[in-house]
């Protein structure tokens, strides 16, 4: 029920955005009543919008984990992470949509998520580094859970905005993977 009543905020939001949607939207999308919205979401609209914030988070990281799926070491993993996020960003209409017209009211929901999931995102990196140190990749001397939190760190500062990198560029991609892994493992010079 509670990913049907997220679906059906999503929904909402999309169509008329986070400020004109209600928790009376979400359970008429949902074909709910107000109660169980507020059973779900006892925080009313504030945590009902954060839950869809969340929502759509963990439906990227989702499709992350499957566009990254065969990668074999963390050059790989990360170079294909950066790609999929970029294009993943680019390609999301109802993001683009909210942020030109409320962007103060997303910013803050997007920031607070990914500090939540920057952890999930270390877990997911952390036998990739074990691979690293397993292969003698792994700079001497790091620790590979601090190793995983900084690449983490990175990929997801990176993912947010990439600054003067074109990451739909691949070349581009593979410089800045290079550049950030750089301190934490041997990079070949080429493939």
């Amino acid at each position: 029920m509670r990913t049907r009543i997220l679906e059906a905020a999503y929904a909402c939001v999309a169509r008329w955005g986070l400020a004109k949607t209600s928790v009376e939207d979400a359970a008429r999308e949902a074909g709910v009543s107000r109660a169980t919205v507020y059973r779900h979401f006892p925080g009313g609209k504030d945590e009902l919008l954060a839950g869809v914030v969340d929502f759509e988070v963990l439906r990227f990281f989702g499709r992350l984990a499957e566009a990254v799926q065969g990668s074999t070491n963390l050059i790989e993993v990360t170079e294909a992470s950066l790609e999929f996020a970029h294009r993943s960003l680019e390609e999301h209409v109802v993001l683009h949509q909210v942020l030109r017209s409320e962007p103060q009211l997303l910013v803050p929901r997007i920031t607070d998520a990914t500090n939540r999931l920057h952890p999930v995102v270390r877990q997911f990196l952390e036998p990739y580094v074990a691979a690293e140190a397993a292969s003698g990749r792994l700079r001497p001397g790091l620790d590979p859970r601090m190793a995983a939190d900084y690449v983490a760190r990175m990929a997801l500062s990176y993912a947010n905005a990439a600054g003067r990198w074109d990451l739909g560029d691949r070349e581009q991609v593979r410089t800045l993977a290079r550049l950030v892994l750089g301190g934490v493992v041997t990079v070949p010079s080429s493939r």
